[in-house]
């Protein structure tokens, strides 16, 4: 029996649409996680994809988002749009307000996007991906509940406190896309390697005593590891400043856990989008010229090589998708 399940786009969105469905979200709620999952399938990591759905689907169903929100909108300042997402999901509040937020950066040149009191954002590069499909370069900060700890043996105080970077190549190539955690791996890896029973690599995270850990079991009871040491502890404070300080959501210590109990995580989101100079500028094209010459250099660039097949197949994993079908037949 195969480890693997091929769909076609449309069967794979249909039968992610009836689970979200079954499983206590509205129409407007499961539209916005599903086209968010299948960009991370398709253009993003496919671990914070249909995997992850798997964590709303839950979370649904045992209270932590809110199946049926009604997000709110702020301007408090003309480029400034502050949103609370009324303990739903974050890409849905993105998605109500991005025509009006794309617009509104191409008047000003630039504006900021926060939101605050959703569940998790998901694929972080969803965000930056969007705003560069509208020719915007934007920087995106997001948090969730404390599992890192900044130093080996400290108590954890950060989420994995990803930073996600987006910027638009011209028609002709997919924008740069960076999405990275500061912690030395994502969560879900070490979800995937206690799943599998597999070690993790050195560095990566500790047990409940702060002891460096290779086993992933104890690493879930532990924490997570900054990557780079205090450096990488620096830049999820930055993260945490911009994703929970200017948005008002929930800091990491004070965030539920977005995988156990009935409380939203209410954590924050913050998106900083900018206009690539003036048409004439062509700073587009001479972006685009660049990464050509990088890649002819052998540089990996993110997001330029996700060029998905014309005929848009998705692979889930048998348990994936068989995790996914149970719950879209309780519909």
């Amino acid at each position: 029996m195969p480890d693997e399940i091929l769909l076609d786009r449309k069967d794979a969105e249909a039968l992610a649409i009836r689970a979200c469905l079954a499983a206590g979200a509205s129409e407007l709620t499961a539209r916005s996680l599903v086209n968010a999952t299948l960009s991370a399938a398709l253009y993003g990591s496919p671990s914070v994809g249909f995997p992850h759905l798997i964590d709303y689907l839950h979370s649904l169903k045992e209270g932590r988002v809110n199946g049926d929100p009604q997000p709110v909108f702020e301007r408090p300042f003309p480029a400034f749009f502050a949103s609370d997402a009324d303990r739903g999901i974050a890409q849905l509040g993105f998605d109500l307000a991005l025509e009006d937020f794309v617009a509104t950066v191409n008047n000003f040149g630039v504006g900021v996007f926060t939101q605050k009191n959703s569940y998790t954002t998901g694929e972080l590069g969803y965000y930056v991906r969007r705003l560069a499909e509208h020719g915007l370069i934007s920087i995106a900060a997001t948090n969730a509940n404390a599992m890192m700890a900044p130093i080996p043996g400290g108590s954890p105080v950060y989420s994995t406190n990803p930073l996600a970077f987006g910027c638009p190549l011209g028609d002709s190539m997919p924008p740069v896309v960076i999405d990275q955690s500061s912690s030395a791996t994502a969560y879900v890896n070490i979800v995937a390697a206690a799943a599998q029973q597999r070690p993790i690599p050195e560095g990566w995270a500790v047990d409940r005593e702060g002891r460096a850990t290779l086993d992933a079991d104890e690493a879930l009871t532990g924490a997570l590891l900054p990557f780079g040491g205090r450096k990488g502890a620096n830049i999820a404070l930055m993260v945490e400043m911009l994703a929970a300080g200017l948005s008002g959501g929930s800091w990491s210590l004070d965030a539920a856990d977005f995988m156990s109990g009935t409380r939203s995580p209410a954590v924050g989101l913050t998106l900083i989008a900018m206009l690539p100079g003036r048409p004439a500028d062509q700073r587009v094209a001479r972006a685009s010229a660049q990464i050509g010459r990088l890649q002819g250099l052998g540089v990996y660039v993110p997001g330029t090589s996700k060029q998905p097949p014309s005929t848009e197949w998705v692979s889930l994993s048998r348990d994936t998708f068989e995790a996914i079908s149970k719950i879209a037949s309780e519909a």
